[in-house]
């Protein structure tokens, strides 16, 4: 028997030195993904939002999971792209992404850019993309410590992204799921501003996915806000186990930014699909 999607929760928040919000994020089972938008005239805030949008348009049975997300993310790349040319007030916006398929045995991972894939098993907390920024470039080559990177003035410069060429090469991964598996996807917004090891301790608190989403968005704008905050969950488990029903909550971005509980549904943004979100 396979695996199904347990619990599932997705936020998106201004922050605290943002007058707008770029970032979009998608959550349908079993696709989930987040999009962190650049570009000037609110035009960073379209990529991320066309980004997203691709998925709608549903899955490909015939083609396997990986191929998927390279195709999808090709085709907003391309949609990016041309809606750049043809307006010159969007020239070189872009946008990162950061997309899951869930299948019953395992997670295909799609990755452009520095928003991040994470995952928790057995109380261990894994980054499992690679940033496609400047400053993981240092790292590899051995000039920088991975430390040092995380507070580097340049840390903020991507090397690839949706939209700024007419193609893109799509980073893809694919990993074995396990019963209880939570996987965090986010933009830099949360990255930026928490530590992997408070993550790693807000989501072994036990908390359900909504509650944790919630603290995560709280402690990134405590520590400053000083970018949009993203952050899309799911927890794995058996099918036809207790709590298999999806716990599928959409965050009130204006009560998480307010430090009070969640709610069904902001309204604060277009929605891309099912379970999908925008700031505004």
């Amino acid at each position: 028997m396979g695996l199904a999607i347990v619990e599932e929760a997705g936020v998106t928040d201004v922050g605290r030195q943002r007058k707008t919000n770029e970032d979009s994020y998608y959550e349908s089972s079993p696709v989930f993904a987040v999009a962190d938008g650049m570009g000037g005239a609110r035009a960073g805030e379209v990529a991320s939002q066309i980004a997203v949008e691709a998925f709608q348009e549903g899955l490909d049975p015939s083609e396997g999971p990986e191929r998927e997300l390279v195709r999808i993310a090709k085709e907003a790349n391309r949609r990016i792209y041309d809606m750049a040319r043809e307006d010159e007030s969007r020239a070189g916006m872009g946008t990162t992404l950061t997309a899951v398929i869930v299948g019953d045995h395992d997670v295909a991972i799609g990755h452009v850019g520095d928003s991040r894939a994470y995952r928790l098993r057995d109380g261990d907390l894994e980054r499992l993309t690679t940033d496609h920024s400047l400053v993981e470039e240092y790292v590899r080559r051995g000039e920088l410590t991975r430390e040092a990177a995380e507070h580097h003035p340049q840390r903020s410069i991507i090397t690839r992204a949706l939209g700024p060429e007419p193609d893109v090469e799509v980073e893809t991964l694919t990993f074995p799921a396990a019963d209880g598996d939570v996987y965090l996807l986010c933009s830099d917004g949360l990255t930026g501003m928490v530590t992997e090891d408070r993550m790693g301790q807000v989501l072994r608190a036990g908390a359900s996915l909504t509650e944790a989403a919630q603290e995560l968005v709280g402690i990134a704008n405590a520590n400053g806000g000083r970018d949009n905050i993203t952050v899309v969950m799911f927890r794995l488990g058996e099918q036809g186990g207790a709590g298999a029903e999806a716990d599928t909550g959409e965050i009130d971005a204006a009560a998480v930014a307010a430090g009070v509980g969640a709610a069904s549904s902001s309204g604060s943004g277009a929605a891309a699909g099912p379970r999908a979100g925008a700031g505004r």
